[in-house]
């Protein structure tokens, strides 16, 4: 019984140590691969959100500007909640607003995002 164990472990066949360590590096080339990819993609994705927030502004603060009477622009976002025309509180949002109609945005925007929209 002893010799039949001993001589089917001799037949074994396993993956020796240099196969073993060549497949955890390929596997952490790759790791790093898609980190470097999703990287990119959430910084597109945070450049995006900046946008249509300030896209956002501008459109409530022309909402505004027709709404009212002599036509002025709101002085804050907290104006334009208010109003019923932005549904989230100025801490939310990346963009502010001043009674020019000019959007700005506040510290820190992600790259690629620009307050080029000012209200008409």
């Amino acid at each position: 019984m002893l010799n039949k164990i001993r001589e089917a472990r001799k037949n074994e066949s396993g993956f020796t140590l240099i196969e073993l360590l060549m497949v955890i590096v390929i596997l952490g080339v790759l790791a790093g691969i898609v980190v470097f990819a999703v990287s990119g993609i959430q910084d597109r994705g945070a450049a995006s959100a900046c946008k249509t927030e300030v896209s956002t502004v501008a459109t409530a603060q022309e909402a505004y500007y027709a709404k009212t009477d002599p036509g002025v622009y709101a002085g804050s976002l907290t104006v334009l909640k208010t109003a019923g025309l932005l549904r989230s509180d100025e801490a939310k949002y990346v963009a502010s607003t001043d009674t020019t109609g000019k959007i700005t945005l506040k510290a820190g925007p992600p790259a690629g995002c620009t307050a080029d929209a000012v209200a008409p």
